[in-house]
């Protein structure tokens, strides 16, 4: 598994952040979603969010080459008419890790019960 985390440093206005969400939910979440290969491939996503706006998001997944791929759909679509691209900079950075140990309220479970 892999997990890519990207940077939206704050503080950041209650704009910015009401144009992220939308453009989340109506555009780049529907638009991973329409494609089999990498909605099949996708583990998790958070979106973790500080008092002053500035967020990480965290996908994870299965093979590398679907945080590619995934970037490519993102970059590929098209703004909203009710988009502003001022409201929209994009990330201030990215990383990429090799997820190498995982631990899930199941697995911790299932272990307690052994």
């Amino acid at each position: 598994m892999y997990a890519q985390l990207t940077y939206f440093d704050g503080p950041r206005s209650p704009e910015l952040i009401a144009a992220a969400d939308r453009a989340g939910r109506e555009r780049i979440e529907p638009a991973i979603l329409a494609r089999s290969d990498l909605r099949d491939d996708l583990v998790a996503v958070y979106v973790l969010r500080r008092p002053d706006g500035g967020e990480i998001t965290l996908v994870i997944v299965e093979h590398e080459d679907t945080l590619d791929k995934a970037v490519e759909v993102v970059l590929a679509t098209e703004l909203l008419p009710v988009e502003d691209p001022a409201l929209l900079p994009g990330p201030d950075r990215f990383e990429r890790y090799e997820v190498v140990r995982t631990l899930t309220a199941v697995s911790a479970a299932a272990a307690a019960h052994t």
